[in-house]
């Protein structure tokens, strides 16, 4: 298990997932994809942040249903 993968996992979700965000498919595969790209751009591989929290789409939809955006430290 990736702790590292998972922290930017959900400090990433606070940041850039805006409680206004609609749950389309397009919205959140685009936030997927920005996720990816900016967890690339820190050195962090995708495998680090999905063998902990598994889908990584699922997670970002479920930030934006519940309008929770994840766990703030």
């Amino acid at each position: 298990m990736s702790t590292r993968g998972t922290d930017f996992l959900y400090k990433w979700i606070v940041a850039n997932v805006p409680e206004t965000v609609g749950a389309d498919i397009i919205s959140v595969a685009e936030l997927t994809q920005k996720l990816f790209a900016d967890a690339k751009s820190v050195g962090i591989r995708s495998t680090e942040i999905e063998e902990d929290a598994g889908s990584v789409y699922e997670v970002i939809l479920d930030a934006i249903v519940h309008h929770d955006a994840g766990i703030a430290d």
